[in-house]
């Protein structure tokens, strides 16, 4: 490979990259949303997703299926900043317990610093066991999957780029 093409090629990486991020953030968001939805829908969790909606509108349509489906996008949107700032701090990170972490800390921030700004999520004194638990699984295993799949498709790049560079050596 000339150094023409790697030069190409690198920054069209490191683009495909970035666009897996957003992709990861998206449907991460997408997919804890939909978990604390079906959560709150089988009483595991005193409070919806939705409160994302309702804190800001009492609009009938939030109760109905269009209120999901806008409740999961933006959770999906929301999710991209967060992938975002997963990928600055910490791709470089190979272990699994990063992603475990870094959900539970969203969960903190979110239920103590970012409660003010959603009257229609409870303070954590009013939660049940059963909501807390259930809330913070699911922002486990949401840290974990934006977590994994950022550090696999960092790594995965690093390798890659190693490679195209061993390759233009020989």
């Amino acid at each position: 490979m000339s150094s023409n093409e790697k030069g190409q090629n690198q920054p069209e990486n490191e683009i495909l990259l970035i666009n897996n991020v957003l992709a990861i953030g998206f449907v991460g968001g997408l997919i804890a949303s939909f978990a604390g939805i079906i959560a709150h829908y089988v009483n595991f969790m005193e409070f919806s997703p939705k409160f994302i909606l309702t804190s800001w509108s009492n609009m009938a349509w939030i109760d109905r299926w269009l209120g999901t489906m806008m409740t999961m996008l933006v959770f999906g949107i929301l999710s991209v900043g967060i992938a975002l700032i997963y990928y600055g701090l910490f791709r470089k990170m190979k272990s699994t317990l990063t992603g475990v972490f870094f959900g539970a800390v969203c969960w903190v921030m979110l239920i103590f610093v970012l409660k003010p700004m959603f009257s229609d999520l409870p303070t954590f004194s009013k939660m049940s066991s059963n909501s807390i638990l259930t809330s913070i699984c699911i922002s486990i295993l949401y840290g974990l999957f934006i977590g994994y799949s950022i550090s696999y498709d960092h790594q995965e790049y690093i390798r890659q780029k190693r490679g195209a560079e061993n390759q233009s050596r020989s």
